[in-house]
């Protein structure tokens, strides 16, 4: 009796550690890790949602960009980090529930070494192509890549990214030959703004400066509905590719390990950040439509597009070195 009276309170006094662990935090800066290179779509939405924090945190809150091998890199120093709350991921569909599938090599897996935390935002891509190829509609390209197999180009951020996805399943849905060009970052854009390669599916709020500049021409978003952002840019079904559907998403991770308390401290924060009016409209003038919600669900979110897309990458044999 004496010794499972002894075990309550133990079990009590260690609850009430963790909990005044989670009132306490954080002490001290939060680092963000953003898997790709600055200026891309999450880094947008990891700064404009990090500076918002840091005013509820009375601390700051750093992002850290670190790319390479289409966001392994990034999400490999997360996932190694110390699990204190301290060390945050923001992250997206290819890194978290693609890579694991095409990426032999990998020596972490995302569904058991981080924790979702919150779903932060869905983001449509945009097909896009610089005004100097003088095309304007999907039938256009559509027309000239079937007229010249093999001599379009899809650039995308990398081997796996929602980019690359997408030019998989416009190729597969109209037989199309198209090569497709992996980068590290922004140089995939850069590319596409010369015309070197013709087209890339980008995340809307990555180039919706250069479409309302008009140095980009958006043909159509990738998903089945669309974007209040590009309210007369049409959908890829709309333009005659069926069941076409393909959107990006963006969420906070951390360490497997990292306590429950503070887990639900930072979805609660991250929430309360998605609600303010004006985070709510700049995420949504760029074309990123916030999300929110617990981190139960957005951990069966994550499970589901898990399996989703190692049935695709699969399907389409989609592999990475």
């Amino acid at each position: 009796m004496r010794y499972a009276a002894s075990f309550a309170a133990a079990v009590v006094a260690l609850a009430t550690v963790s909990t005044a662990q989670a009132q306490d935090w954080p002490t001290q800066p939060v680092k963000t890790v953003v898997s790709f290179t600055a200026g891309g779509t999450t880094d947008i939405i990891a700064r404009e949602i990090g500076n918002e924090l840091s005013k509820i945190w009375k601390e700051s809150v750093v992002v850290e960009n670190k790319p390479g091998a289409a966001g392994n890199i990034g999400t490999g120093a997360v996932v190694n980090a110390k699990p204190d709350g301290y060390t945050l991921l923001m992250n997206s569909i290819g890194p978290i529930a693609v890579n694991p599938y095409i990426y032999s090599k990998s020596t972490f897996n995302t569904m058991t070494d981080l924790r979702a935390v919150t779903l932060v935002a869905d983001v449509p891509n945009v097909l896009v192509v610089a005004p100097s190829l003088n095309i304007k509609t999907v039938q256009e390209l559509t027309k000239q890549i079937e007229e010249k197999p093999g001599s379009f180009n899809c650039a995308s951020t990398g081997v796996g990214t929602a980019a690359h996805l997408s030019c998989a399943m416009m190729a597969k849905t109209r037989n199309l030959t198209v090569t497709h060009i992996p980068y590290k970052g922004a140089d995939a854009l850069n590319d596409v703004l010369s015309g070197r390669v013709q087209f890339m599916f980008a995340t809307l709020p990555s180039v919706m400066g250069n479409i309302k500049a008009g140095k980009l021409v958006a043909l159509a978003v990738s998903t089945d509905k669309r974007s209040p952002a590009l309210k007369d840019v049409p959908t890829m079904q709309e333009a005659g590719y069926k069941d076409f559907a393909m959107g990006s998403w963006f969420g906070y991770f951390a360490p497997a390990k990292t306590p429950d308390d503070i887990i639900q401290k930072i979805n609660k924060d991250i929430n309360t950040v998605l609600q303010n009016p004006t985070v709510k409209a700049k995420l949504s003038n760029e074309g990123a439509e916030p999300v929110g919600g617990t981190s139960e669900a957005f951990t069966k979110f994550v499970k589901a597009e898990n399996e989703k897309w190692k049935a695709f990458t699969t399907e389409m044999n989609i592999s990475a070195k």
